[in-house]
């Protein structure tokens, strides 16, 4: 059973940056889609930003292009979001994703389409 744990979350003032990060626990993962989510309550989970984990060029949400990178470290077996300018409307609950899949052979964006998913990690962004 794959488990990824996230940390990293917190609460942050506008303009500040914050950085997630996500490892597999206890079976052993490598390979494949990883990738980041987010909701808001009364919203459905968003896509945020994917990456193959061997490499390829991520996507990101047009709502973060330009103020988040995701990277994924294959010495940690880590996946990172590093997020600045962090504006209000990026606060919620983040969730780490994996799929061995390749990103672009499945429905990346759909949150249905994701096999693994972390126990979420709440990001808040005050005024």
């Amino acid at each position: 059973q794959v488990q990824l744990v996230e940390s990293g979350g917190g609460s942050v003032q506008a303009g500040g940056s914050l950085t997630l990060a996500c490892a597999p626990n206890g079976y052993a993962y490598s390979g494949g889609c990883m990738g980041w989510f987010r909701q808001v309550p009364d919203k459905a989970r968003e896509g945020v930003a994917v990456i193959d984990t061997d490499g390829g060029s991520p996507w990101y949400a047009d709502s973060v292009k330009g103020r988040f990178t995701i990277s994924h470290d294959h010495v940690k077996n880590t996946l990172y979001l590093q997020m600045n300018s962090l504006e209000p409307a990026d606060t919620g609950m983040y969730y780490c994703v994996a799929d061995r899949r390749m990103c672009s052979t499945f429905p990346r964006r759909n949150s249905g389409a994701w096999r693994y998913w972390g126990q979420g990690t709440q990001v808040t962004v005050s005024s």
